[in-house]
């Protein structure tokens, strides 16, 4: 019996093996699981009641605190950047404000000009009438040097002189004023004599200057670049200006303004040869001619009488036409004479005496006169190089006259009226022929300088010209005016005629200059390429020599 059952349960294994059925692997797998489970429940309940906590939520929180602790360093470092920035903010503002109010005191008695735009003129005289030579632009100053009467005398942007007293605001009001006024300015540092070109763009081209900047003067800086300083009208050269704090100063009067400026009502001929200046206000032909003013001369108006100005122009006071084809007039003749006006040495002695060099060692070879205006070549240290004339030979001598003892102004100036007189035909045969001979010779004033030239139109040199003009009349004379020197006979300044020729000798007292003698003290002659053919005084330099080469 016990092998049956045991047969019969072996049976019943198989059969349930057979159909899956066999239940103890399960049993087996809910005990691990079920261990497993414990094992972690006692963990949690361990780790709980002990106090810990997740390994990966102490690290986030570590990381956190760590953050915490950069962002308050990080504030801490910019907090004391930023004091920093403001310490040194205050020390620069203070600096500034130091170096702004150095700027102030370094005038002793300061003056700030109030005019409400324009400009106050700084005359060179405690007078409504003296001399302008500077102006002064609202809110510049000066320093005040004295006061006499209604105006003080001041020193302001290398100009000494003096300003109405009506304009100007002292003491510390003005300082406090004037402190306001403190800029960057760029100080134009050229000599007296140069200038410094405003141009359109910063680069050296010719085509983009619109401007001069003379010494002294002072402008706002509005920005520098690569060499450049750039101011309201344009750009200058940072090689030849001072950048600093400063304040605004006089300005020199424009060279060329000045020239114009000594003429209360400017007119400017603008014939291209003589302008006939006559005693009464009249065309009375030859009768009542007293003067010429040469193209482009200056002239003031004194007043109008019909077609005709009343004018002082020189040595000559007359009449000349209101025809604007002759004359300009307001800013017409203010623009003309600022492209005309140029350097000139003007003699204020009878007689200056010319150098080859310029220094007192140098032989005295000539002697020019007071009469005459003399073109500024260049100026030296104590002389002047002046354009005496071109002559007939192609090396020329230089010209020197000095400056030291007073005896000659360079500066810019413009031609003005010559003493002038017609000659009258009279009856008297060989008179009449010399005028002749002078009127025709007067007939080409104005026409052009051109060394070997003979044409009385487009151009001769002093040679040429006078040998042009005698040939009209049968008179032959030789090239050259060596030759021409040896022509008829030699006659002495007290025998002279019109129609004679007057000579002039180079410093080796060769003969190379030629002019014919109008009468009244004055040649006409081909002067330079400067000048063209023009009228002189005849000892404009010494004459060499004088020939009779008519009768």
């Amino acid at each position: 019996m016990a092998d049956r059952s045991d047969y019969e349960a072996m049976l019943a294994r198989v059969r349930r093996k057979r159909r899956g059925r066999d239940p103890r692997p399960f049993l087996y797998l809910i005990a691990a699981a079920g261990l497993i489970l414990l094992v972690v429940v006692l963990v949690i309940v361990i780790r709980t009641a002990g106090g810990g906590r997740p390994e990966k939520e102490e690290t986030q929180e570590a990381v956190a605190a760590a953050n915490t602790e950069t962002t308050m360093d990080a504030e801490a470092v910019r907090q004391s950047e930023e004091a920093e920035r403001l310490r040194q903010e205050e020390e620069s503002r203070a600096a500034e404000e130091q170096a702004r109010q150095d700027v102030v005191d370094a005038y002793t008695n300061l003056g700030l000009i109030q005019i409400e735009g324009g400009y106050l003129n700084v005359r060179r005289t405690p007078a409504s009438d003296g001399d302008i030579i500077g102006k002064m632009q609202p809110n510049s100053v000066c320093e005040i040097l004295g006061q006499e009467g209604d105006w003080y005398h001041i020193s302001s942007g290398g100009v000494d002189g003096y300003i109405s007293t009506q304009f100007v605001l002292t003491g510390e009001e003005a300082r406090a004023a004037a402190l306001e006024q403190v800029q960057l300015r760029a100080i134009v540092t050229v000599s007296d004599d140069d200038s410094l070109n405003i141009r359109l763009t910063p680069s050296i081209e010719e085509s983009n200057i619109i401007g001069q900047a003379l010494a002294g003067e002072r402008y706002v800086v509005e920005d520098q670049i690569d060499g450049w300083v750039k101011i309201a009208s344009g750009y200058i050269s940072a090689d030849y200006v001072d950048v600093r704090l400063a304040l605004n100063e006089a300005r020199k009067m424009d060279l060329k303004s000045m020239a114009i400026s000594k003429y209360g009502n400017l007119l400017i001929s603008k014939v291209t040869d003589y302008l006939n200046v006559r005693e009464t206000p009249a065309d009375e032909g030859n009768n009542n001619i007293i003067g010429k003013l040469p193209s482009k001369a200056a002239a003031d108006i004194l007043g109008q009488e019909g077609d005709w100005y009343k004018i002082k122009s020189g040595p000559i006071t007359g009449y000349v036409s209101t025809n604007p084809e002759y004359v300009a007039t307001g800013q017409e003749a203010v623009d003309l004479a600022m492209n005309t006006a140029t350097l000139m040495a003007i003699v204020n002695t009878d007689k200056l005496n010319v150098r080859k060099e310029p220094s007192t060692d140098s032989g005295v070879w000539t002697q020019i006169s007071k009469e005459e205006r003399y073109p500024v070549i260049s100026q030296l240290d104590g002389w002047v190089q002046i354009e005496l004339d071109a002559g007939d030979m192609e090396d020329s001598d230089a010209a020197y006259i000095s400056t030291r003892d007073n005896n000659v102004e360079v500066r810019y100036a413009l031609d003005e009226a010559i003493k002038f007189s017609p000659l009258e035909e009279i009856a008297n045969q060989q008179a009449a022929r010399r005028a002749q001979i002078v009127n025709f010779a007067l007939k080409y004033v104005g026409n052009p300088y051109v060394w070997g030239g003979t044409s009385l139109t487009k151009g001769a040199d002093c040679s040429g010209f006078v040998q042009s003009v005698m040939k009209n009349f049968g008179i032959s004379l030789p090239r050259v005016s060596r030759d021409q020197a040896n022509s008829g006979r030699a006659v002495t300044s007290s025998q002279m005629r019109p129609g004679d020729l007057i000579f002039y000798a180079n410093s080796s007292g060769t003969v190379n200059h030629v002019a014919m003698y109008i009468g009244n003290g004055q040649i006409v002659h081909a002067a330079s390429r400067r000048s063209g053919i023009r009228i002189s005084t005849w000892n404009y330099r010494t004459p060499y020599r004088i020939r009779n080469v008519i009768d």
